[in-house]
C-alpha cells in the first residue's frame, strides 16, 4: 500500500489553505468564520455519523476495545507528564501545552477509516468504528481537560457545551441503542461530513504559522514523538498482552500510527490557545504519518 499517496490529499488541503489564506483576500477574517463553521456545525455531525454509522458489538470486542483504551490512557499519561518530566520538564510552557497535549494521542478518524478498509474491508471498518466510538469521548475530554484548568473555566460547564463531545457521546449512546441515520437523509449527511474534512483541514492550514514552532521545539517534538513512536510500540505489546488476533491486530496498529486529528487545532483556537502552534504540529504530524503508518504496519506487525 502507498502510504504516502493516501496522506497526500489531506496534507494538499492544508497546504491549500495556508496558500489561499496567505496569499488572496480570503485572510484570516474569512477563515474564522469558516472554523466557526466547522467546529459547531460540519465536525459534530461527521463524528455523529461516523460512530452511528455500524453497530458495535461490545461482547465480541471486548479484548480489542480493552487494548484499545488502554493505549489511549497510555498516550494521554505521557502527555500529561511531559512538564514533570526531570530533563526538559522546566523548559516547556504550561499554557502550550495545555492547548497541544492533544496532538500526542487524538487521531485522524478519516484516514484511519481509509486504511481500515483497505486493510481489512468490512471487519476493518468495523473494528475501526468500535475504537472511534469508545476513544473519541475518552481523547475529547482529556483534551479539553488542561485547557479549562489553565483558562480557569469550569470543566463540567465546557464539556457540556463542547459540540464535539456532545457529538461523540450522543451517538456512542445512539448505536448502543439501534439508532440508524434514516436511508433518505444519509446523503446530507455524507456531504456534510466530506465538507467538514476539506474545511477543517483547509481551516488548519490557514491558521498556520511555522514560526510558532520554533518557540516549542522540545514540547512539539516530544509529542509527536509519543505520537509516532512510541504508541505504536505500545499498540504491538499491548495486542499481545491481549492476545489479538491478527486481523484485530492490524487495525490497532495503524490506530495507533495515525496522524493527529485535524479537528486539534479547532479546538485549541476556540478554546483561546495559541491554534498556529497546534495547527503546525497537526501539518508536521500528518507528514510524520507518511512514516510511522509503514513502520507499525510493515516493520512491527
Amino acid at each position: 500500500m502507498n502510504y504516502a499517496q493516501l496522506l497526500f490529499p489531506d496534507f494538499s488541503l492544508i497546504l491549500c489553505g495556508y496558500l489561499v489564506c496567505r496569499y488572496t483576500a480570503l485572510n484570516r477574517t474569512v477563515w474564522e468564520q469558516v472554523e466557526n463553521l466547522v467546529y459547531f456545525f460540519l465536525f459534530p455531525v461527521l463524528l455523529f455519523q461516523s460512530i452511528v454509522k455500524s453497530p458495535l458489538d461490545l461482547v465480541a470486542t471486548s479484548s480489542f476495545i480493552g487494548a484499545g483504551l488502554t493505549m489511549g490512557l497510555l498516550g494521554i499519561a505521557m502527555a500529561y507528564s511531559l512538564p514533570h518530566c526531570p530533563w526538559f520538564g522546566a523548559r516547556i510552557d504550561p499554557r502550550e501545552h495545555a492547548g497541544s497535549a492533544q496532538v500526542a494521542f487524538r487521531f485522524n478518524s478519516f484516514i484511519g477509516l481509509a486504511i481500515a478498509e483497505r486493510l481489512a474491508g468490512a471487519e476493518g471498518l468495523l473494528l475501526i468504528a468500535v475504537l472511534i466510538g469508545v476513544c473519541v469521548p475518552l481523547f475529547n475530554v482529556a483534551a479539553v481537560w488542561p485547557m479549562t484548568r489553565h483558562a480557569k473555566r469550569g470543566f463540567l460547564r465546557e464539556l457540556v457545551r463542547n459540540p464535539l463531545i456532545i457529538a461523540t457521546a450522543s451517538g456512542l449512546v445512539a448505536n448502543l441503542l439501534g439508532f440508524h441515520i434514516p436511508t433518505w437523509i444519509e446523503p446530507t449527511t455524507s456531504h456534510i461530513g466530506a465538507a467538514s474534512l476539506a474545511l477543517g483541514l483547509m481551516a488548519a492550514g490557514a491558521g498556520m504559522q511555522f514560526s510558532s514552532l520554533a518557540r516549542g521545539k522540545t514540547l512539539g517534538l516530544s509529542l509527536l514523538l509519543i505520537k509516532h513512536l512510541l504508541l505504536p510500540l505500545v499498540a504491538l505489546g499491548l495486542s499481545r498482552l491481549f492476545g489479538l488476533p491478527a486481523v484485530q491486530t492490524t487495525v490497532l496498529l495503524a490506530f495507533s500510527a495515525l496522524p493527529t486529528a485535524s479537528s486539534a487545532y479547532v479546538l485549541a483556537a476556540r478554546m483561546g490557545y495559541n491554534g498556529a502552534y497546534v495547527a503546525g504540529l497537526v501539518t508536521l504530524s500528518t507528514v510524520l504519518g507518511m512514516l510511522s503508518l509503514p513502520f507499525a504496519l510493515g516493520v512491527l506487525r
